[in-house]
């Protein structure tokens, strides 16, 4: 799993409900996740990429297809969440949660008249206090769609525009990163970085300086779900697992200690209405407008974001 994306309780619980115990990894970006899956360094029963990476590994065959007769809490999940354009058929994922991406920024230290945008990540005034994603797909989408461009354009062309962007914003950068994004931004060690609604709601608990904007220019609405790898060695007990977590008691455990999104009906009829009703955190048709999900994209444009990172980076 990701990290900061869990009650960790809820392993605890289920290992006195079933017996079965949890060997818990996390890692820090769905590439990360998909080196080692696909080179086979690690037997895992389940993992929980994004949406765009769960189509990839799709088509790939790199996943089992889940028995949903184990999983009966499926039928909690809200209905717009499923079959989705990843998993079409719904036959290979569970939601484990969603939301949308935007910026968080430091009120003590970024002037208003500079929010709004994707801009104010490439703003000199703040140069050495922003951070930005350390992955391609992340960065380079964020660039795009700074430039009026898709996520999943395949147009060569704008891609490489996008990384030019991005070379350019690189000296005014603290640092590229990915689960430190959280704690920077928290601990004021930097003022402006592009991170996810549920981690701010987390955040802004800590530090009430902090606040959050989804840019003009639209952003990122990601599904991550629970997938079981192809030759899983306990599928049945992964099934299980999955199953468990599409509980009310689990879901409502993890929605109110990381406050993302659950794709559960029955958690968030449960939650505090202020939190039901936050329209960034359950967003309704103004908000999905301005956003856009990642799909995998072919081979040859996947080779072309690695070249095209290994530029930016070297």
């Amino acid at each position: 799993n990701w990290g900061e994306y869990i009650d960790q309780s809820v392993l605890d619980d289920f290992e006195a409900q079933t017996g079965i115990h949890v060997n818990y990894r996390t890692f820090d970006s769905n590439e990360t996740m998909y080196s080692v899956v696909s080179g086979g360094g690690a037997n895992y029963d389940v993992i929980i990429p994004s949406d765009y990476m769960i189509s990839r590994l799709i088509d790939e065959d790199m996943l089992e297809p889940i028995n949903f007769d184990n999983v009966p809490n499926f039928s909690d999940v809200d209905p717009s969440l499923k079959n989705p354009d990843y998993d079409p058929e719904n036959l290979y994922s569970v939601p484990y949660m969603w939301g949308v991406l935007g910026v968080i920024y430091d009120t003590t230290v970024v002037d208003e008249e500079d929010t709004g945008s994707w801009d104010l990540m490439w703003n000199e005034k703040y140069a050495d206090d922003i951070v930005m994603f350390d992955n391609s797909r992340d960065a380079i989408g964020i660039a795009l769609k700074r430039l009026g461009y898709s996520y999943n354009t395949t147009d060569p062309a704008q891609i490489t525009a996008a990384v030019d962007t991005l070379i350019e914003q690189k000296p005014i950068l603290q640092a590229y990163c990915m689960d430190d994004i959280f704690g920077k931004l928290e601990g004021k060690n930097a003022s402006i970085g592009a991170y996810y609604y549920g981690d701010y709601l987390t955040m802004v608990e800590n530090n009430p300086d902090l606040a959050f904007y989804i840019p003009e220019e639209g952003t990122n609405l990601y599904v991550d779900a629970m997938c079981i790898p192809k030759g899983a060695p306990h599928k049945e007990n992964a099934e299980a697992f999955i199953n468990f977590m599409c509980s009310t008691e689990a879901g409502l455990k993890n929605c109110e200690e990381i406050w993302y999104s659950s794709p559960l009906l029955s958690v968030r009829e449960a939650l505090d209405p202020e939190v039901s009703g936050d329209p960034l955190a359950y967003p309704d048709a103004s908000i999905l407008e301005q956003c856009e999900s990642y799909t995998n994209l072919p081979k040859d444009i996947l080779a072309l974001y690695n070249s095209e990172w290994l530029r930016l980076k070297t």
